[in-house]
């Protein structure tokens, strides 16, 4: 790179370091750490949660899907994204929000002690700060694959530099950080991809190659379906994506938790789910186009990397590779917040009772370890990525393939329709998830659709199924229950 792209990197890092100075002196206790004392405005979380939503795995596996198998990566993962949140907006997001009015929760795992009981939300708690750790791990290597692409910087400082940056100003300033920075690097984002957009364009010749590209591409590029992509795959990812955008995945509920009101969350679901619909056309654009410029890439998981080195100017490079970390440091910093949040709320008063009645001070220093231990796991796993079948491994086989069994239980038990689904249909919905999961990896072997949309399926009837076994059984449900679902239904002043 230039050293003029080298001056955009250390601009775009200085702005990170100032956003975390700025919101550490608004942060006084774990529940402005972790939920912004519940004053974020929705325009803020809408933006928040959908650069949250996605890494650097966008511009590395999802790009080399693109590449290769061309529209199908719209259709499956930014639509299949986009209607999950549009539901979630009406049945599941005003819901966070108002939890924490009403039972001043500050982790998206706090309120299962009250749908369920404590050693239901200790499983589910566990569990997801492990399925984490792989996830964000898949996160780093991403990010230090662009690196490697753009400024040969070596794989291992890449992954040490993305989480090193991440982890300062996530640890100083919390959510109001992770949020106000992604706001900024919405907008780095959206900047890049604009310029490489028009930049890709005018190389094809104009605005007739918007669709005049997919007669040149090979044939099936234009497919909405098309690989190891089929319409299975796409029907179990869109089940998957309404639980992991609505709240499965925690960083995305710490957005909606944060929310002043029910209805503010719900817009921010709303605007989340208006940008996953449309910027991704502007984003996935240049990689569609690619073989036409580049044909016969040896690795296509390097392509975005290469259209940015190889036809951008001096100076806008350097913006790329600030938007690649934009991407990343998203999504791993408010993973962490996240984590750290089930962990120092949910996990350790637990293991350590003693902790229950520690001081403001004191937590805050808990949470802020509990985020440098797991970024710390989260860097070995990157570093070891290959090892658990690559990045689109990581990502996509083993996050999707786990999430849902863990994600049932939370997200269907926010809905009054599932209310007689409790503690053992959450417990043994999700062993039998993980089970289903296991054997379709390691037994026999198979494809996309199955590795992540059996464990889904299976998890979701039988939580849904034990319920029904159980109010024909006994028909009542505990007090508390029906007080939380009475106080989550609506708004209230």
């Amino acid at each position: 790179m230039h050293w003029v792209d080298w001056i955009v990197i250390g601009l775009y890092m200085a702005g990170m370091v100032v956003i975390g100075a700025w919101s550490y002196r608004r942060i006084h206790d774990t529940q402005d750490f972790f939920a912004t004392g519940g004053r974020m405005p929705w325009w803020l979380a809408g933006v928040s949660h959908h650069v949250s939503g996605y890494s650097a795995i966008v511009f590395v596996g999802y790009a080399g899907i693109a590449y290769s198998q061309g529209f199908t990566i719209y259709v499956w993962w930014a639509v299949g994204i986009a209607v999950a949140l549009a539901f979630g907006a009406f049945l599941i997001a005003p819901r966070w929000a108002r939890l924490r009015l009403r039972f001043q929760i500050g982790s998206a795992m706090e309120y299962l002690k009250i749908r369920y009981n404590l050693p239901t939300q200790q499983i589910l708690s566990w569990m997801g700060s492990l399925l984490k750790i792989f996830d964000v791990g898949a996160k780093y290597a991403s990010i230090a694959v662009i690196l490697h692409v753009m400024a040969d910087i070596p794989l291992f400082w890449g992954i040490l530099i993305a989480g090193l940056v991440s982890l300062v100003y996530v640890t100083i300033g919390g959510l109001w950080a992770d949020a106000l920075t992604d706001m900024a690097q919405f907008l780095v984002q959206a900047a890049a991809a604009v310029v490489l957009f028009g930049t890709v364009l005018y190389q094809l010749g104009g605005v007739s190659a918007l669709f005049g590209i997919w007669e040149r591409l090979p044939e099936g590029r234009g497919a909405p379906f098309s690989g190891d992509f089929t319409p299975g795959f796409g029907l179990a990812f869109l089940a998957i994506a309404f639980l992991s955008y609505n709240g499965g995945t925690w960083n995305l509920a710490q957005r909606f938790i944060a929310s002043p009101m029910g209805s503010d969350a719900r817009k921010a679901a709303i605007l989340s789910s208006i940008l996953f619909l449309t910027f991704p056309l502007i984003l996935f654009f240049p990689m569609w186009a690619a073989p036409i410029l580049f044909p016969d890439l040896a690795n296509p998981e390097q392509v975005y990397g290469i259209l940015a080195r190889e036809l951008l100017p001096v100076g806008m490079l350097g913006l790329v590779v600030a938007a690649m970390f934009a991407a990343t440091m998203s999504m791993t910093a408010s993973d962490s917040n996240a984590v750290a949040a089930v962990v120092t709320r949910d996990i350790l008063p637990v293991v350590f009772p003693r902790l229950r009645g520690a001081s403001p001070k004191r937590s805050l220093f808990i949470a802020r370890t509990a985020t440098l231990v797991f970024t710390a796991l989260t860097l070995m796993v990157a570093l070891y990525a290959d090892s658990f079948g690559g990045i689109i491994g990581l990502a996509v086989v083993w996050f999707a393939g786990l999430l849902g069994p863990t994600a049932v239980p939370m997200i269907l038990g926010l809905l009054p329709a599932f209310r007689h689904s409790g503690s053992t249909a959450a417990i043994v919905s999700w062993a039998a998830g993980v089970a289903t999961f296991a054997l379709a990896n390691f037994g026999f072997g198979g494809g996309f659709a199955a590795t992540t949309g059996l464990p889904v399926l299976v998890a979701a009837a039988l939580f849904i199924g034990l319920g029904r076994l159980k109010r024909h059984r006994h028909p009542g449900v505990r007090p508390e229950v029906d007080e939380m679902f009475r106080a989550i239904a609506r708004d209230v002043a």
